[in-house]
């Protein structure tokens, strides 16, 4: 949705507010980072997370100073960046970065419901490893317990995207210096076992 404070100020005409780049920009992210005062004092955490439709799921221990705090219904800003090159210009004031990023603002809702919380848990391990909960053993009772789940809704998102070369001054043109770009991309490397799993098989959605 676009409101004040989802509209930037410069290059407005990177903004997306349509929820399908907005999602599919938090589908690919693996962390999001949480930023949010308290009596003055600015505070930013990265966590692990998941999109569950609207809404957008976080989890920690019920003694995080952090969590305590945001439980509260507290204004948060969320965001998300992925980076997809480097963008080297034929001047230093004309470098930038290709990149797709989210940011929302809301509000935290505590999850009390204890099959929705095992859900969300569910939801935020396959955001990092998909198809790895139904691998584990179950939950216990007391690890639910000890365990917070915050949904936050996207209503109030945008995107930001930029993407192609660099944007040199037509006199930089001509110079006889390199310009262009440098991909970039996250990339899993092969599962290295632990030590009590040397002799075990390396599960199909692990390869």
């Amino acid at each position: 949705m676009q409101t004040p404070r989802t509209t930037p100020s410069r290059t407005a005409k990177r903004a997306h507010y349509d929820t399908e780049s907005i999602y599919a920009i938090l589908d690919e992210a693996l962390f999001c980072t949480i930023s949010y005062a308290i009596d003055g004092q600015p505070w930013s955490l990265p966590t692990a997370f998941a999109r569950d439709g609207d809404r957008l799921l976080i989890h920690g221990s019920v003694g995080s100073h952090f969590i305590r705090e945001v439980e509260k219904g507290i204004p948060v800003c969320i965001s998300v960046t992925l980076l997809d090159g480097l963008v080297l210009a034929k001047s230093g004031f004309s470098h930038s970065v290709n990149y797709r990023s989210v940011i929302v603002f809301a509000q935290a809702e505590k999850v009390e419901d204890y099959d929705q919380k095992v859900r969300a848990l569910a939801l935020i391990t396959d955001q990092l490893i998909p198809n790895r909960w139904a691998d584990l053993r179950p939950e216990t009772v007391s690890e639910i317990r000890k365990t917070t789940v915050l949904s936050f809704s996207l209503d109030e998102a945008s995107a930001k995207i930029r993407t192609g070369g660099p944007n040199d001054e037509p006199e930089d043109q001509e110079l006889p210096i390199w310009s262009g770009v440098i991909p970039l991309e996250t990339v899993r490397r092969a599962a290295i076992p632990d030590t009590s799993s040397q002799s075990l098989p390396l599960p199909a959605y692990l390869r």
